[in-house]
Order: C-alpha cells, then structure tokens, then sequence
C-alpha cells in the first residue's frame, strides 16, 4: 500500500553546481508539499549510515566519499503516491537514460553524480525521513 509521503536528498554535486532553487521548484510544481526541509553536510560516518544497506556494494566507499563531499539538502515531501511519483519526477538513476524534463536528465552529470536521491519504498522513505529529522521539524 503506498503512502502519502518520501523522502529525498540533492546530492553535494547538484547543491555545488547551484540547483538547489531550481530543484525545489521542479518539486513544488509538480504538486509535492515539503514537509521537512534543511541544508546540512553529512559526515563519511552519517553518510555510512545512511547507506549502511550497500555496504557490501562495491560502490559503497565511493558513495560515502561523494556524499559527504559537500552539503546536501534533505527533505520530506508529501503527495498522493508520493514515493512512485517522485521517482517519476526524478527519472532513471542514468540521466542518460532518465526522461526528458525529469530532474536528473535536467541537473545530473553522471550515474554517480545524479543530483537527487529518492526512496524507492514507502518503508524506505519513513526509515530514511526518520534519519534526518524529528517530529518537530516536520510540518
């Protein structure tokens, strides 16, 4: 069953290449309400937290590097079937591959840097929300 709310991250190379705004606006114009939202730098050991489920993955110590390369901006967002319709928005993980007009095909530069993170559960999105921020931060 899915839920109303996910989660999402612009990754240290879309917040350096000066997207925040234009991001945000791609979010907002496609019907999503923020409910959370903050401009933080994750530490290689929060970072490693967060992605603790790829830890195995050989792209796990690159990954943590790359996100705690720079500031990110996390946030929790609300719509109807928000999770499936956020991976809608965002596209493919290749912005090679992603639809046109999506935010990676727009923002990205590589499969690794790909601007945005979006869960890929309604489960996923709560647990990872749940990471950056607290009930009373939420809105």
């Amino acid at each position: 069953m899915s839920t109303n709310r996910t989660f999402t991250m612009i990754k240290p190379d879309a917040v350096a290449n000066g997207h925040i705004g234009a991001i945000i606006n791609d979010i907002t114009t496609a019907g999503f309400k923020i409910v959370a939202l903050k401009y933080t730098k994750l530490t290689a050991e929060k970072a490693g937290a967060f992605y603790e489920v790829h830890k195995e993955r050989p792209f796990y110590n690159d990954l943590v590097g790359f996100m705690s390369s720079g500031p990110i901006v996390a946030a929790i967002l609300e719509k109807d079937n928000a999770v499936e319709e956020f991976r809608k928005l965002i596209g493919a993980t290749d912005p090679s591959k992603a639809d046109a007009g999506t935010i990676r095909q727009k923002y990205a530069k590589s499969i690794d840097a790909n601007a945005v993170h979006g869960s890929d559960s309604d489960e996923n999105a709560e647990i990872e929300g749940n990471f950056f921020f607290t009930a009373d931060e939420r809105f």
